[in-house]
């Protein structure tokens, strides 16, 4: 039903990332469109109108980004105006937005910006009181076409005050609900078999989608309907007949990052944590302060990259460390008691191991971790991984996976 197209050449050369379309599809998907299809496009007249004439063909919606400065390069106005046979004209309530937002910032309105308040004179103006270039509303046969500025401040504001609502009211599309699952340490093709008899026995309205990222899979739900009641409940049902099947490895059933998770369930036990890291290199303190409210559990991570800081700071034997090596059980568990000891934390990680690209041995090949958890009853449990080549994922992993493997111990009353 709804087509989005981003314009611009810098987000056909990598420079710029294009968020505004995984934002947009995301809020139509939450308000009840169906996302059929996303197109990046040139500042080039003629890939933008081919774009339009191939969307307003298939789709009720089509909503645009990008392509509404001042600049000489931005060109989305006059081609709307060729696309929909129209002229430019000048509208004065326009100019008092941009006069207004550009009060104090400059001291004169030159004449590119006079001229952004030309608009098409088909289409229905609506205002941007978080930028200078208007937004474009047109009624094109049975169909919608939005024209929005690219910056994502100025987008984000405007679709939700003015064009969600618009949307819902003309096209009144229903309700989908979604319902994601975190699964951990289960590859993909495993999954998928464990699940056959289950994805068999789906009702008709409820779809199942596999969402894989290193070390971890998003399992969505989503079902459409009138009353989102009855369509949560349905699907309600079908995690509460997954979970005898795969309900440990479920770390959680929002669509959140793991340190996410982590922090909103560890904030809960009113416990304290420490980290003693080698491979993940302080990473996984990044991970665990990125989230807000960490200070009210995180007493600190030792980045004991070394052996020697391994022996200095966290207590570990140095004739273990020479026996067995720094990637080694032996290590890791004195890593993590000794950061319990040394912050007085209730909990502790340690991280050691070969992140690679080089530095692996037959034994011990790129991507060999060890992660290892003490517990406050001075218990510790450690877990050999092997996570592959790649020097970043490998760290990701670990880190990851050091979080997600605790929060499932202490669940579980492992530790």
């Amino acid at each position: 039903m709804v087509e989005i197209i981003t314009i611009g050449d810098e987000l056909l050369i990598g420079q710029v990332v294009d968020t505004n379309s995984a934002w947009i599809g995301k809020e139509l998907s939450q308000a009840g469109f169906d996302v059929q299809r996303i197109t990046s496009v040139s500042d080039k007249k003629q890939e933008i109108q081919e774009a339009l004439e191939s969307a307003t063909r298939r789709a009720k919606v089509v909503l645009m980004t990008g392509g509404l400065g001042p600049t000489r390069d931005d060109i989305t106005k006059m081609t709307l105006c060729e696309f929909f046979e129209t002229k430019l004209v000048f509208n004065e309530e326009v100019f008092e937005d941009i006069q207004q937002f550009l009060k104090g910032r400059v001291k004169n309105i030159n004449t590119l910006n006079h001229d952004q308040a030309l608009v098409p004179e088909k289409c229905k103006v609506i205002r941007n009181t978080m930028g200078t270039a208007p937004i474009m509303w047109f009624d094109y046969n049975d169909s919608v076409v939005v024209s929005m500025p690219g910056v994502p401040s100025e987008m984000k504001e405007v679709m939700t005050k003015e064009i969600i609502p618009r949307l819902r009211e003309k096209y009144q599309p229903g309700v989908i609900v979604h319902k994601t699952l975190l699964v951990h340490n289960i590859p993909e093709a495993v999954l998928a078999e464990m699940l056959t008899e289950w994805e068999d026995a789906l009702p008709a309205e409820i779809k199942l989608a596999y969402l894989p990222a290193p070390g971890r899979i998003r399992l969505r739900l989503s079902a459409r309907g009138k009353d989102s009641k009855i369509l949560e409940k349905s699907i309600q049902d079908q995690v509460d007949a997954l979970m005898p099947v795969i309900g440990e490895n479920i770390y959680g059933e929002d669509d959140l990052p793991a340190a996410e998770v982590f922090s909103g369930f560890f904030r809960k036990t009113g416990k304290s944590l420490a980290l003693a890291e080698s491979c993940s290199g302080g990473y996984l303190a990044h991970l665990v302060t990125s989230v807000a409210g960490a200070s009210d559990y995180f007493r600190g991570s030792i980045v004991s990259y070394s052996n020697e800081m391994k022996e200095q700071l966290l207590g570990v034997n140095g004739k273990d460390l020479e026996r067995y090596g720094a990637v080694s059980q032996q290590v890791v568990e004195q890593m993590a008691g000794g950061a319990r000891k040394v912050t007085g934390a209730d909990y502790a990680i340690a991280t050691s191991g070969i992140a690679g690209p080089g530095g692996g041995t037959r034994e011990k090949p790129v991507g060999t971790v060890w992660i290892a958890w003490a517990g406050p009853h001075n218990d510790v449990l450690s877990k050999c991984f092997q996570f592959g080549k790649v020097r970043e994922r490998n760290i990701l992993r670990t880190s990851e996976t050091a979080l997600i493997e605790l929060m499932q111990m202490i669940k579980q009353g492992k530790l």
